[in-house]
């Protein structure tokens, strides 16, 4: 699937419905003119996901991680490309009746074009049943990120004391229920 992406840093999606309405595989129109593929994740990813995930976190996931992730049925890895280099990728579970949004990563010097925005409708876009719901855990210091979830209808829920094990920093528990 390829999508065009907009500038979406003051993009409002109220409680997260917009990607609902969108037909799946119609593009989202920009300014920033960003040319994404998102597709599904493969193992012959990893190397490429292994680097943004070194560049992009202080505390990287292990590559035994992603290729859990990638193991289980249930689960929805999905990578942004631009000009066939990965320069994004998101990582959901799913547990029982919810959607685990584990990992989201977008290459440093790419971040605030939409890559993440279009990661997050896509997974919305697979996902989307009456009722899903969905939670993350975020550093408490990553304000960006928390006014995008957000953005989706993602609220507080809660703290996880000392969750990051690099700096012993909090994580917000954010959950978004669609009904």
């Amino acid at each position: 699937m390829t999508v065009r992406v907009e500038d979406t840093a003051t993009e409002k999606h109220p409680a997260g419905k917009a990607s609902s309405r969108r037909r799946r595989g119609s593009p989202r129109r920009a300014g920033a003119g960003l040319e994404l593929e998102i597709r599904r994740l493969g193992y012959v990813d990893l190397p490429a996901v292994i680097g943004v995930e070194r560049r992009a976190f202080p505390a990287p996931w292990s590559l035994a991680m992603f290729v859990l992730e990638l193991s289980k049925p249930s689960s929805v890895c999905l990578g942004a490309s631009q000009e066939d280099e990965l320069i994004g990728y998101l990582i959901c579970s799913r547990y029982h009746t919810v959607w685990h949004l584990m990992n989201v990563a977008v290459d440093v010097d790419r971040r605030r074009l939409g890559v993440a925005t279009a990661l997050i409708e896509r997974l919305f876009e697979e996902t989307a049943t009456n009722g899903a719901r969905y939670t993350l855990e975020v550093r408490v210091s990553n304000r960006e990120a928390i006014a995008m979830y957000e953005s989706f209808g993602f609220r507080s829920a809660g703290v996880r004391r000392r969750y990051y094990h690099d700096n012993n920093e909090d994580a917000l528990i954010m959950w978004r229920n669609d009904s």
